[in-house]
């Protein structure tokens, strides 16, 4: 599978700014375009990536959570309760992170990658990847909502300890052995 160009800001804002269009139908080309995004992500150490990151203008994101990677098409945040500022980054700004206030929990609906409706109770973090990626659906960056005093630069030896980290732990998981991690240390 190859791994897919990751869209840039600014370079690549248009596309990064853009609201995505629904998908019609979950396809082979679309199950191996999540499959490729998947690859992608993880050779990036991300733990979510939507569309437009890949220069696709659809309706759907990729995610890991527990081990597995799936998607959510077409999304639609039902309700969402607290509030948490908590540090973000994205794969579309590299190295760039900072504080943004989000919900603790979203109930989210969509469609997963084998076609099947789903809902989602996501609480913590896995409710703060969705809402992440559900913005870049609807041409929304981070930073947009990041607290404009928090936002740094991690220093390239920051971000190359980041990249070694995720990696271990994929790595971990590839060779079945059991992971005790903080997902938030890996992205």
């Amino acid at each position: 599978m190859p791994l897919l160009k990751i869209a840039i800001y600014p370079e690549d804002e248009k596309m990064l700014r853009d609201r995505c269009r629904p998908v019609v139908k979950v396809t082979p080309r679309l199950q191996r375009l999540i499959d490729d995004m998947a690859e992608t992500m993880q050779d990036a150490a991300g733990v979510g990536l939507a569309a437009p990151q890949v220069f696709v203008n659809q309706r759907f994101f990729i995610y890991e959570w527990n081990d597995r990677v799936d998607a959510l098409i077409n999304p639609e945040v039902l309700e969402v309760e607290g509030e948490a500022s908590e540090e973000e980054g994205c794969l579309s700004l590299p190295r760039l992170q900072g504080k943004v206030v989000r919900p603790t929990r979203a109930l989210v609906s969509g469609v997963n990658r084998r076609g099947r409706r789903v809902r989602i109770d996501a609480e913590d973090y896995l409710a703060r990847i969705f809402l992440h990626e559900i913005d870049h659906l609807n041409g929304v960056l981070f930073i947009d909502k990041a607290d404009r005093t928090s936002l740094h630069w991690l220093t390239e030896e920051e971000e190359k300890e980041r990249v070694a980290r995720v990696h271990e732990v994929l790595e971990k998981r590839r060779r079945g052995e059991p992971v005790d991690v903080d997902p938030r240390g890996a992205g």
